[in-house]
């Protein structure tokens, strides 16, 4: 963390009242001024290495918990959330939200819950405050910024280890299953597995693959058990420390990260983050070179936050024809386009099933003025038979002002050039005149006019 300021004070103070100390007590315990380690709970100054290491010994505790849990996801978190229309008129700017987060760490994190149940189309209630598992477990990967250090570095030796026996990867993990495990590998006709993409025999120690699967993907899959055998005391940790109240949050969070360990396998941190920077995040490039699919090297993007080591803070979103999403990692990019429940038709992420396996590059600029370079592609999903044919849209993208050494956004002007207007679904957008809105903004006032017609059939009061 020396790269970066931490501001924890809520963790700080969280762990004085524990511990039943006064500032005045732990102060005296640190060896600092009680008026400065007031500065540093009310988030006025950031912890220093050494002050966190002092605590780490003091309460005997990993240093990495003080970035966890932070309030409604931090600045970015509230920011997001106080980015709906219905707050417009309070222009509520950051400042305000760090002197909310410094005085009142708790009501910040029950906004945040209340707000995410009433999105979700819930109501308040006197229960527990919990939500859906997808909901849950997408909080604990946001918490992390879906990146996992421990598991990065594991898989990262293991890989290495992996490549001194074979060049190929698929074969050397293969041949560890097989020795090491007593595991062999099947593929199967599609017909013997109609429904499924893998299964494991334990009676026939066998890992069942179907024919179906491309050879980026029987690589995933066989990294996968790889992960769930050799790394399962580090994910059962990881999993245990989000204290999930039911057991289907508690798997589906499993099953990420034994994903997010496969995916490290094929694509190791180091020699991925070097191969990256040294082809200008190349998509095509990377895809050939470590042999993965576009939406697993779409996902890994968004997890390269390891400390003294940061790639771009890329975010991913993937959504089906109808526009749902079925995945969204926003990593450490803090965008509102990953997070939003509602998406622009705008936005070049649904123009992609025109163009299968074309990628469709765009600048885009949201209400706040905030630019984005994107990136968008389908891929083709698992479902066959029946004339089933599956297909998702891959959105990815970053910040426009961090996007030059991008190979994709060469010849464009990030800055200044044009760039398409764009919001977060019609019901939180405010953009007036546009002629591909479908509702009107929540929170506006309709205006009406029986002499004109506008490009909208929506018109609002828009101060």
């Amino acid at each position: 963390m020396a790269d970066q300021k931490l501001f924890a004070g809520h963790a700080v103070k969280r762990l004085r009242r524990r511990a039943s100390m006064t500032q005045i007590a732990l102060a005296d315990a640190l060896d600092i001024s009680p008026s400065y380690l007031n500065l540093i709970e009310r988030n006025q100054r950031p912890l220093s290495a050494a002050l966190m290491l002092r605590l780490a010994e003091r309460f005997d505790f990993d240093p990495r918990t003080l970035t966890d849990d932070v309030p409604g996801g931090g600045i970015d978190g509230l920011r997001r959330r106080l980015a709906d229309p219905i707050f417009a008129d309070l222009q509520i700017d950051r400042t305000e939200i760090e002197e909310w987060l410094a005085a009142a760490p708790g009501g910040a994190e029950a906004f945040a819950r209340l707000f995410d149940r009433m999105a979700e189309g819930g109501t308040p209630s006197k229960g527990t405050g919990e939500t859906g598992p997808v909901t849950l477990v997408r909080k604990e990967i946001e918490r992390w910024r879906n990146h996992f250090a421990d598991l990065d570095a594991q898989a990262e030796a293991l890989a290495d280890e992996l490549r001194l026996g074979a060049g190929d990867l698929y074969g050397a993990i293969a041949e560890r299953l097989r020795i090491k495990h007593q595991l062999a590998i099947r593929i199967l006709p599609a017909e013997v597995m109609p429904d499924r993409l893998r299964r494991l025999d334990l009676h026939a120690r066998q890992l069942q693959l179907s024919e179906m699967l491309d050879p980026a993907s029987r690589t995933f899959q066989a990294a996968f058990l790889l992960g769930q055998i050799e790394a399962r005391e580090e994910i059962e940790a990881l999993v245990g420390g989000a204290g999930f109240a039911e057991r289907t949050a508690e798997r589906f969070f499993r099953r990420h990260l034994t994903s997010y360990f496969a995916a490290a396998i094929m694509m190791p941190y180091a020699r991925f983050l070097r191969a990256c920077e040294a082809s200008g995040y190349d998509l095509f490039l990377l895809q050939r070179r470590f042999g993965a699919g576009f939406e697993q090297l779409a996902h890994r993007l968004t997890t390269l936050q390891r400390v003294g080591a940061r790639g771009l803070p890329f975010f991913m979103l993937r959504i089906d024809r109808a526009g749902q999403v079925s995945k969204r990692y926003a990593g450490a990019s803090g965008a509102e386009l990953a997070e939003a429940e509602g998406r622009c038709p705008l936005w070049a992420i649904h123009a992609a099933f025109e163009r299968p396996g074309e990628i469709r590059r765009q600048l885009v600029e949201l209400e706040s003025g905030e630019r984005w370079f994107t990136l968008s592609r389908t891929v083709q999903g698992h479902g066959f038979g029946a004339g089933i044919n599956a297909m998702f849209a891959i959105g990815l993208g970053l910040k426009a002002n961090l996007a030059s050494p991008l190979v994709d956004a060469s010849g464009l002007d990030l800055e200044s050039g044009r760039a398409m207007p764009i919001g977060l679904g019609c019901p939180a957008c405010t953009r007036s005149a546009c002629p591909q809105r479908s509702s009107p903004p929540r929170g506006r006032t309709l205006t009406f006019s029986e002499r004109e017609r506008g490009l909208s059939p929506f018109e609002f009061v828009t101060g």
